[in-house]
Order: C-alpha cells, then sequence, then structure tokens
C-alpha cells in the first residue's frame, strides 16, 4: 500500500501512527467503531425465537432496517454505541500526550501511582545495535489491561504514537498471571478503564483492584464515557520520524517450554508488512465491515484492528461476555452487522458455524467475502463443510505464530481441489509465504521435508529476557527463527504442515507448552511429579484435550492405601476438583486440563526422562466412576436425557452417570453447545460436570444447592418434572423450569425430542437415541445405505437393535407426524443422519424441496426449484450437499446445511431418476437418454454415457469391481468401468422390456437384479450374462428391494398386488404374500430390528410394502429361509411371511418407504409426508 503524504506523493506505510493520522482525516465523520450492544440485543430475541421453536428468518432485511438507525457506512441499531474516525483520532492525540507525560514523569488526574513511587530514567532510551551498525531504541512497555473495546483500540494506538510497546493484559487471564507478566516485563504503567463506554461499569472493574492493592505498578484510568482532558495539537514526534527507532512495538507473553510464560517483542515492520501483504492480495473494497472477535491474548487480533483503522472501514465490536457464554450469537452478528471478513481459529469454526440455524447462512453467503482459518491444522473435512456453507466465500488458510508477526505463510483454499487431484491429503496446506518473508525447509534428510525456518519482514525482534543479551536482529543475518515445525513441500510449492517434535500444542488455537502446566501442576501441595499429554477423540471432528497424570506426594504406606480399590472414588472425588481450581488461579482456561489421572509413577526411558510414548499408549489408568447420588425414578428418568445430550455434544457413543465432561474431551466451546441445547448458563456445566451432579443441580436437591455463583445468576434453584404425552400416545418425561426460571427454556424440550420413548415397542427405551448408527449415514428406497465412500451393503448390520417379541403379535401403526408439502409426494424420502441429527430430504410436485427434521417434522428449510420434483435425492459422500432433480431438466446440488443452491446442471429432458454419489461424483440421468458423472468440487461433468433411453431408476454401484450399472426405458442395461477417468462401458445388455425400477446389487455374488414392467425380474452377473429369469404375476415399476438383514432374498413388489421373495443365488421363490391392493413402490426391510420370540427359532424381520391405494402394510418375514414353513408359538404351521400390521393413509401412494426402528418415513398424493410408528404392547422388552 502506497499512502499519500501531506505533499502530494506516495510512499509506502512504513509507520502505523502516521497511517492511521491519514486515514482518519480523510472521513472523519465516518463511522469507525460500533459497541454493539443493540445487536447483541436482536442476536438475544433471535435466540429467544429459536427457542419458541418459531423461524427466525421473519428478522428479514426490512425488520433489521426498521431496527438500525440512519449512519454513514455501518449498521447501528438501538442500543448500539458508535464513534467516528474524528472521534477516535481525537481520543488518540489526547492520550498519547496524556501517556507520554506520565512515563515522562508527570501527573495525571486519573493517575494512580505505588506508595513512595520515585521516577527512574535508568532504563530509558537504552540502545541495542542492529546488524547494519546502527542503533534501535528498547522502548518503554505499556500494558493494557482493557477488554476488546474502542478503549482498547485508543489505547494501543496511543502507545505507539508515543513511540513506546505496548503489552495486552488480557482481562480473562487469572490474577496470578497478570501479575507474573506484569512483574517479568518491568511494565512501567497500566492502562485500564474505569467507566466503560457503553454506560456501565467495564468488566474488568472488579479486577484493576488487584493493581491498586499491590502497590507495584502505576495504573492510568481511561474511558470514552468520561470526560477526556483537553489538549491542544500534538507535539510528539511521529515514531517514524525517530533518529533511533524503537526495536520492537508491542510485547505479547504465549506459553514457554521452561514453564513459564516467554515475552516475544514483536516488531511494527512486521505487523505494517502483514497488513500490506492482505490489502495488496485480498484488497478492502468500500461498504465492507469488519469485526473485532479474537481476544487479545492472541496476535490475530491485531490485525482486525489495523485492517480497519488504516483502511477506514467500520470495526464492529460485540460483547465479548456474550460471545463467551454463547457463541452461537457469532453467526447472528455476521448476519445482522452485513460482516465481510471473519478471522476464527478451525476448533471454533467446526463447532460454532455448521451448529447454527440453517436459514440465517443465507444472508450471510451474501455478505461475508473472506473467510480466514489460522491457529491450527485446517482439516479437509472441515474446508468442505465450510465450503457447502459458504459457497462463494474466499478461505484463506494462514500459517504462524507470535514470532512472525502472526502469520507468515497463506493458501488460498480456491486452489485446493486442483492439488487433491494429484495429492492425497488430510489437512489444507499451509501454502507459500507472504511478501518479504522467507519460508526454508531444514535439517531433514527426506527431500521436500523438513523444520520450518522463518526469515524476513515478519520475524521478531527477539525474546523478552534476551533481548539485551542477544538480540535476533543482530545474532542472524538475515533474522532467522526456528518455528519448531515441520512441513513438507507438495507438488504446487505449498507446504503441507506434518507435525512438531517438541512438546508444544496447539489447543483451540492456542500455541501452548506442556511443561509450563506440569510446572503449575508441580506446585500444587499435594503433587509430586506431573505429565501432560495432549488427546483426540478423532481428526474428523477436531476435539483436542489436555490430559494429566498426575504423581501425589504421599509417604510410600500412604501411598499404597491411598491407592487401594477403597480410596480411588474418594481420591478422584475430592482432588480433581481442587487441582482444576489450583490452576485456573494461574493458567488461562484454554492451558487447564480436562481431564486428571491419578498415577502411582511415571514410565520412564532409559535415559531416565518421563517417556510420554508410553504415557500417551498405555491403557492400564482408566477412570474411575464415583458413586456419589441416590437413584431414584424421576432421577433416573432425567439422568438418561442428560447423558444422551452429553454424548450428543461430545460425538461420542457412550457416556456414565460420574463421567466428567471435561474428561471425555470436553472443552469451553463444546460446554457452550451441550449449555445451548438445554438451555441453560453455561456455568452449571462447570460447577456440575457429569451428568449425575448436573442433573442434581436442575432438580434442586440439597448437594447441589450448596453451590452457587456469586453474582446470584444460580443459586440452587429448583426445576420441576412434567409429564407431556407424546404424538404416538406413550408418556414421557421432560425437565422444564418453572415460569421465570432462567435455568430451563424451550431448548430442554429439544432434547426430550430427540430422546421419545420408542414407539416401536411401547416400553420405556428412547426411540433413536439408543440406536448404534454411525454419526454419518444416510437411508433410502430399497434399503440403500450410505456410509463412507458409498453405498454399503452389510455394513447396516452392526447397528441393529434385537426385540423380544411373540410370534402371534400384532402391531398398531399410528401416524407421528405429517407435514404439508403443497402438493403430490411422488419422491421417496432420503433420511440422513449427520451429527446426531436425523433428517428427511424430499420434495413434491410444488416445485419446493424440504428439509425435515425427522423427529418432529418440523421444516428446516425449504427451496424453490423451478420443475416439479418425482425423484428422490440423494447425499453427496462427504454429505455437504443434497442433490435432486426436476422436470425442468436441471440437477441441483443444495447445500446441507442452508437448502442454498451452489450449482445446477441442465440437461435436456426431465429428470426423473433419483441419483447416486460415488466417490467424489454424482451420477444421475435425464429424459435425454444420457447418464452424467457430475464433479460437483469442480462443478463439471466429466462423463456421459447413452442409455438408449429414459433413465428412470437409480443405478447400482458395485464398489469391489468399480463398476456402475444403469437400466433405462429402452430396456438396456449398461455397465460402465468407473475406476480411474477416461471411464468406459464395459457392457450392455438388452432386457427386452422397459425397466422403470432402480437397479439392485446382491453384495454377495455381485449379481445386478433388474425388474421389467413385463413382469420379469433378471439377475445378471458382472461380466453382463444372465444367471436366473424369474417371473411374477404382474407388471413391476419399482426396483427391487436387498437386505443383508434378509440374507439371500430379492424382495419384489408388483401390481399385481402380491410381494415376492426370490432366492438371490437361484431365483427360486421362496415366498408370495398377497396384500390386495397394487403396489407401485420397494418394499422397505427394517434392518435396526431384529424380531426373536424364542432362543431356539429363527428371528424375523419387519418388512414395510405400499399399496397404491393408500394402503400401508407391515409383514413379519422369516430371516432363515431354508425351508418354505417354520412352526409357530402354538405349534402350528405358519407362512414365511405374515401380515401383522397397517394402516390406510386418505391419498394414493407412489412413494417408497424407508423404515428405520419401526418408524415409517412415506409420502403421499394427499400432499403430506408423514412419519408413521409401529406400536407394540407394553409385554415386548428391548435388548441392546
Amino acid at each position: 500500500m502506497r499512502p499519500r503524504v501531506e505533499d502530494g506523493h506516495d510512499e509506502p506505510c512504513r509507520c502505523i501512527s502516521h497511517e492511521f493520522f491519514r486515514s482518519a482525516s480523510k472521513d472523519p465523520c465516518k463511522i469507525a467503531i460500533v459497541h454493539a450492544s443493540g445487536g447483541i440485543q436482536i442476536c438475544r430475541e433471535i435466540k429467544d425465537i429459536t427457542l419458541r421453536g418459531e423461524n427466525s428468518t421473519v428478522l428479514d432485511k426490512e425488520w433489521l432496517s426498521e431496527r438500525s438507525q440512519e449512519c454513514n457506512s455501518s449498521p447501528v441499531y438501538q442500543g448500539d454505541v458508535s464513534f467516528t474516525y474524528g472521534e477516535v483520532l481525537s481520543a488518540v492525540e489526547s492520550l498519547s500526550c496524556r501517556i507520554r507525560q506520565v512515563l515522562d514523569g508527570g501527573d495525571d488526574p486519573d493517575l494512580l501511582r505505588p506508595k513512595g513511587h520515585v521516577h527512574s530514567t535508568q532504563s530509558i532510551g537504552t540502545q541495542i545495535s542492529d546488524s547494519s551498525g546502527g542503533f534501535h531504541r528498547k522502548p518503554q512497555i505499556v500494558g493494557v489491561h482493557i477488554a476488546p473495546s474502542v478503549e482498547y483500540v485508543i489505547a494501543i494506538l496511543s502507545i505507539l504514537r508515543c513511540g513506546e510497546a505496548f503489552l495486552p493484559l488480557d482481562p480473562l487471564w487469572p490474577q496470578e498471571r497478570l501479575l507474573y507478566v506484569a512483574a517479568c516485563s518491568r511494565t512501567d504503567l497500566i492502562i485500564t478503564c474505569s467507566i466503560s463506554s457503553q454506560g456501565g461499569i467495564s468488566v474488568q472493574n472488579n479486577k484493576t483492584v488487584w493493581v491498586q492493592d499491590r502497590n507495584e505498578f502505576s495504573v492510568l484510568y481511561f474511558s470514552m464515557g468520561s470526560t477526556l482532558p483537553k489538549n491542544g495539537p500534538s507535539e510528539l514526534d511521529w515514531p517514524c520520524k525517530a533518529k533511533s527507532p524503537r526495536l520492537y512495538c508491542y510485547l505479547m507473553y504465549t506459553s514457554g517450554s521452561t514453564g513459564k510464560p516467554k515475552g516475544v517483542c514483536g516488531t511494527e515492520e512486521g505487523l505494517i508488512n502483514r497488513f500490506s501483504w492482505m490489502q495488496q492480495f485480498f484488497p478492502l473494497c468500500s461498504g465492507e465491515i469488519l469485526l473485532f472477535k479474537t481476544p487479545i491474548s492472541f496476535v490475530d487480533h491485531l490485525q482486525e484492528i489495523l485492517t480497519a483503522v488504516l483502511s477506514c472501514a467500520p470495526l464492529i465490536i460485540p460483547p465479548f461476555d456474550d460471545l463467551k457464554v454463547y457463541p452461537f450469537y457469532l453467526v447472528d452478528i455476521l448476519k445482522v452487522y452485513c460482516i465481510s471478513r471473519l478471522v476464527i481459529v478451525p476448533s471454533l469454526a467446526r463447532a460454532v458455524l455448521p451448529a447454527s440455524e440453517r436459514s440465517k447462512w443465507i444472508h450471510v453467503q451474501k455478505t461475508l467475502k473472506l473467510l480466514v482459518l489460522s491457529g491450527e491444522t485446517l482439516s479437509i473435512s472441515l474446508w468442505n463443510l465450510l465450503c457447502g456453507l459458504l459457497p462463494e466465500t474466499i478461505i484463506l488458510n494462514l500459517y504462524g505464530s507470535t514470532e512472525v508477526s502472526g502469520d507468515c505463510t497463506f493458501f488460498d483454499c480456491t486452489y485446493l481441489p486442483k492439488i487433491l487431484e494429484t495429492e492425497v491429503l488430510s489437512s489444507v496446506p499451509i501454502g507459500k509465504p507472504i511478501p518479504n518473508c522467507d519460508v526454508t525447509l531444514l535439517g531433514q534428510s527426506t527431500a521436500n521435508e523438513g523444520e520450518i525456518y522463518v526469515s524476513g519482514s515478519c520475524v521478531f525482534a527477539g525474546y523478552f529476557d534476551d533481548i539485551s543479551q542477544e538480540p535476533l536482529v543482530k545474532k542472524n543475518h538475515p533474522p532467522c527463527f526456528k518455528t519448531g515445525d515441520f512441513a513438507r513441500r507438495l507438488q504446487s510449492g505449498d507446504l503441507l504442515f506434518i507435525g512438531r517434535k517438541d512438546r508444544s500444542v496447539k489447543v483451540n488455537g492456542q500455541r501452548i507448552a506442556l511443561e509450563e502446566i506440569e510446572d503449575a501442576l508441580r506446585g500444587h501441595p499435594e503433587v509430586e511429579d506431573a505429565a501432560v499429554v495432549l488427546e483426540s477423540q478423532g481428526e474428523a471432528f477436531d476435539l483436542k484435550y489436555l490430559k494429566a497424570h498426575t504423581v501425589l506426594r504421599k509417604n510410600a504406606e500412604t501411598q499404597e492405601k491411598l491407592f487401594s480399590s477403597d480410596n480411588l472414588d474418594n481420591r478422584d472425588k475430592s482432588l480433581a476438583p481442587s487441582i482444576r481450581s489450583w490452576l485456573a488461579r494461574r493458567l488461562p482456561l484454554v492451558m487447564i486440563p480436562s481431564s486428571y489421572l491419578f498415577v502411582e509413577s511415571l514410565p520412564m526411558s532409559s535415559s531416565g526422562k518421563v517417556d510420554y510414548t508410553a504415557l500417551e499408549s498405555s491403557e492400564s489408568i482408566s477412570k474411575r466412576q464415583v458413586k456419589e447420588f441416590n437413584e431414584n425414578q424421576c432421577f433416573y428418568d432425567h439422568l438418561q436425557i442428560m447423558k444422551q445430550a452429553f454424548c450428543d455434544a461430545l460425538l461420542i457413543e457412550k457416556v456414565e452417570d460420574n463421567d466428567d465432561f471435561f474428561a471425555l474431551g470436553g472443552n469451553s466451546i463444546l460446554a457452550a453447545l451441550l449449555s445451548h441445547r438445554l438451555g441453560i448458563d453455561m456455568r452449571l456445566v462447570y460447577s456440575f460436570p457429569s451428568p449425575a451432579s448436573l442433573v442434581d443441580a436442575l432438580l434442586g436437591r440439597k448437594a447441589a444447592r450448596q453451590v452457587g455463583f456469586h453474582d446470584g445468576v444460580f443459586q440452587g434453584k429448583r426445576l420441576k418434572l412434567n409429564t407431556v404425552s407424546g404424538e404416538v400416545g406413550v408418556d414421557h418425561s421432560r425437565i422444564l423450569a418453572k415460569p421465570g426460571d432462567e435455568l430451563g427454556s424451550l431448548r430442554m424440550d429439544s432434547v426430550m425430542q430427540s430422546n421419545r420413548r420408542n414407539a416401536t415397542t411401547g416400553d420405556e427405551s428412547l426411540w433413536f437415541s439408543r440406536l448404534h448408527l454411525p454419526k454419518l449415514c444416510s437411508f433410502s428406497r430399497c434399503n440403500r445405505f450410505i456410509h463412507g465412500e458409498g453405498p454399503q451393503a452389510n455394513e447396516v448390520q452392526k447397528y441393529c437393535t434385537m426385540t423380544e417379541i411373540p410370534r402371534s403379535r400384532t402391531w398398531d401403526m399410528r401416524e407421528i407426524w405429517k407435514v404439508p408439502l403443497g402438493s403430490c409426494v411422488d419422491a421417496s424420502p432420503l433420511v440422513v443422519l449427520k451429527n446426531f441429527e436425523i433428517l428427511i430430504f424430499i420434495g413434491s410436485h410444488s416445485h419446493i424441496f424440504f428439509c425435515l427434521d425427522a423427529l418432529s417434522g418440523i421444516i428446516r428449510w425449504k427451496t424453490q426449484l423451478e420443475g416439479r420434483v418425482e425423484c428422490s435425492a440423494v447425499a453427496t459422500i462427504d454429505f455437504s450437499h443434497v442433490v435432486v432433480g426436476c422436470y425442468e431438466g436441471k440437477i441441483y446440488f443444495l447445500d446441507f446445511v442452508s437448502g442454498v443452491i451452489s450449482w445446477t446442471f441442465q440437461t435436456s429432458g426431465e429428470v426423473k431418476m433419483q441419483p447416486v454419489a460415488w466417490k467424489n461424483l454424482v451420477w444421475c440421468g435425464s429424459h435425454d437418454h444420457w447418464i452424467y458423472a457430475l464433479d460437483y468440487v469442480q462443478q463439471c461433468c466429466v462423463y456421459r454415457v447413452s442409455c438408449g433411453g429414459s433413465p428412470y431408476g437409480s443405478p447400482a454401484v458395485d464398489m469391489v469391481r468399480n463398476m456402475i450399472y444403469i437400466a433405462s426405458t429402452s430396456g438396456r442395461v449398461t455397465a460402465v468401468s468407473a475406476e480411474a477417468p477416461p471411464f468406459r462401458v464395459a457392457w450392455l445388455y438388452e432386457s427386452g422390456a422397459p425397466i422403470f425400477g432402480s437397479l439392485s446389487l446382491d453384495a454377495l455374488t455381485g449379481n445386478v437384479i433388474c425388474c421389467s414392467v413385463d413382469g420379469h425380474v433378471i439377475a445378471l452377473n458382472s461380466e453382463g450374462s444372465m444367471v436366473w429369469k424369474a417371473a411374477t404375476g404382474g407388471p413391476i415399476f419399482a426396483g427391487a428391494c436387498m437386505s443383508s438383514a434378509l440374507p439371500s432374498q430379492v424382495l419384489v413388489c408388483s401390481r399385481d398386488g402380491s410381494v415376492y421373495s426370490f432366492e438371490s443365488e437361484s431365483g427360486g421363490l421362496l415366498w408370495e404374500h398377497q396384500v390386495g391392493d397394487p403396489i407401485t413402490s420397494s418394499a422397505y426391510v427394517d434392518e435396526q430390528m431384529r424380531l426373536v420370540s424364542e432362543p431356539s427359532m429363527a428371528a424375523h424381520r419387519l418388512v414395510c410394502v405400499c399399496g397404491s391405494s393408500g394402503r400401508i402394510r407391515l409383514l413379519q418375514v422369516d430371516e432363515d429361509q431354508t425351508s418354505r414353513r417354520s412352526v409357530g408359538d402354538e405349534g402350528r404351521e405358519s407362512s414365511p411371511a405374515e401380515e401383522v400390521g397397517g394402516v390406510d393413509l386418505p391419498g394414493e401412494v407412489f412413494s417408497s418407504p424407508v423404515m428405520i426402528a419401526g418408524r415409517v418415513f412415506v409420502g403421499c398424493r394427499d400432499d403430506h409426508v408423514r412419519c408413521i410408528g409401529a406400536i407394540v404392547s407394553a409385554e415386548a422388552s428391548t435388548r441392546f
């Protein structure tokens, strides 16, 4: 960037203060900073609307415009406090003069000096020689103990203006750390805020008392809300004009491997270079609005500020306390203020962004132009997710540290798909160096791999304690920083981060030296030694947490007694909270371990050092359960709900009653997610971190009421238990707050709704919450189950529930919910389980495509298409998009979360075929007789093949042989070899009759099952030869159903009203059942339930069949078909397929059903999609 100076000439920006003066002077009336108090109130209203189950999209652009005030360049709402650039500039000029006067020994009305203070000039103006033979001046340190606000921005700009260095003192740090950092840095002055510019006491006001009481530091109080001293024009020299420039302009303390924090001396040159790079490559456009959301202990917050103030752009500052307690306000802030750029760490992005209400993203997608991720490894899975949420937003992955001014390399994710064509990666590259920075890989024998060394403008001046002895600028020519990180250079020249070899780790974006935590642990009076490791619960979800192994300070006799089984529970119960509290007074929250394990000794290597590898892999140390609470039924019911909520938040399968939320991998972000879903104050999770203790607190039991929050928000309020009738006639319990009680909310209802009693069995179990399904899977017509890279045949069998039910038992089928879709519903539902949510995707003749909550029927989002929808949808393999076709010939790729159309592909005919997703392609056919292989990442068609007719049914995929099979109305079956491009046609088969139904694949034999309109069922092998051919009594318009739940059976529904079962290898008829109604759709086998009447007898499965007139029938089918008949409960011969239940719908049904654990999802021509529950009497019990 080349700013214009007073004489009309351009020169490079070399001074932040000078450049800010020029920028602010150009448009002094423009809004500079907005304290978003009014905007956060709108966010609270959005939250309340959401909790009431209403659609928050009512907060549209017109509604927001009514709430906003007429202001220059930035939306400002009632309750906001805004400041112009003229006001900020005037405040900087005033405060900088006051600071200069105090540092020079003068006085100020708002200055508090320590008792006996004597002004010293010993360290002022210390000169340090540099490598060029010149001199740099060691600046004075001015601490800034202010929360993110206009006061904080003015304070650091003022310190820079008077030529000194600022030290951020994060109010969120514990008192002991603040004292330590202030003392070690030999801070000359601390600036703090007395009265907030928002009109109230500032959040850190209570914390500033310790500064005064210690009588060690000079403290200057400053606030925009108070009357500023009047100063004339500043007579301070510009820092860039000084004869001896300052060696560094800011000091930031990070975690240190010596066990103590280390001070990083950052340079103005580094900050300016980072700012200039961004302006050169991704320049700020007119009208952009920026956000200050990064805590001040992160170096990244400096660029959030500088990008705004040096570009004269508005900067929105939301209340940080609100964002901390409820991080999901972030998306609302993006929407309400039209934020154009966001800096965020990947762990926060994964936890907050996808969890937000889907409708909000439609607006955010239009305004958010740049998303910057830094501080942690960015996984490919998260990149895919973010691309789906923000298809038009530029996504950058930055790499750096405090020592390199925050960032030294960057990667534009726009180029990632191209790299993934030739490279197999699990994380996004960190890219190439920014201008004026050099990155070198050294120290490894492997080519293109090594440790990252950084040199150039971005490198810091040195560590504070060593700056006067061996400054970095003098020791190296040029200055060079050894990062400790290792990387590999890709073919594209971009760097890929591959890890570290020391014990520094990243947690929530912050670099942490584990040695510092261990050093603090050893200071506890009960701890002899400690070792801390970082553990992960899976890269796919980016969940990392700290685990502390501690050796207690006891003699041998006491140690042996302490580790006896009788004392383990009591010891864990008492010591873990004590140690956590001890650390909380000394370390930032992010450095406090989540899990504490007590061991007799730490494993040692042959050199006598702690063997951390053995510690991480050891399975001999396990968490112990503490029996603390008396059981009763009321408590037990609530406990099951709470345990499921813990599982949902932590993304784990099981949790015990007394498991510690943080020991299981919980952190502040996940605690916010849990409290958000429960509708409670997040601090309750910290005070009562186990399911049992949290329920105890919410129920107001005596033990829990002994703990309360100091500010009166929580004082052991009691909640009551209500009994509410579920939709299926079975009572279930909910935890509800009393009127006016802030701890409970309707959000708890949503937790309960996802944990209803199992409508299938009518017993005390909960539907869906007890199904052991993978976290990411989908179900669609003909028992198509997708999990992993594509359709799976046998995988679903691992997720089966066994239910004991007498053979003679009949089932009631009751409507749980129905949702009007505006017109006929001929499409079959797609049911998707993702991140513990179960959703339904379905379209209708109304041209609208819907996403519904499968538990309640609530519409999550709906998208208007150009034509009517008759075909089913499919999810892409990464579950980022839902794909569906319409009668206008378009194939739509809809964002999974929001329903926003990411891409459309136009064909030349109606699209009536359900697509199939395989690898990174989606295969879909059209009435134009072609089937297309579409790359939704590159948004292009990579292959097409003529089918000889219109493909109506969905193709079948053989993942073992890398084949895809397509049938058409001409009767042709086309086999495509799709192992790798270029694809080719392997063979063709002409059946002689139109094929409308989907093809099915026998996973055991590899045979393809085709059903033709003339009533024949044909099995073809992988080479295109007919294996067998069977006949039914009528036309077949739907595909065969094959399920591993009914091995060796091919179920075919015919228009003659019969369901046929053919033996898969030979084609022999196993059984036939007449339902008395023509059938146009496919059958569906409930693979999540296995019915057992007697241990010695064959198990049964439930099969759902839908007649065209609207008759839904439930068949009970023997698994074992070695004989055509079996013996029933009373010794009589019974059919292998018996009708055990049914219900009649008020319209025709051409939609194939999906049945999961006794719930049937199906569309109807009465314009509705329904959920129908199969109910059996309470004598049946469920075994898991």
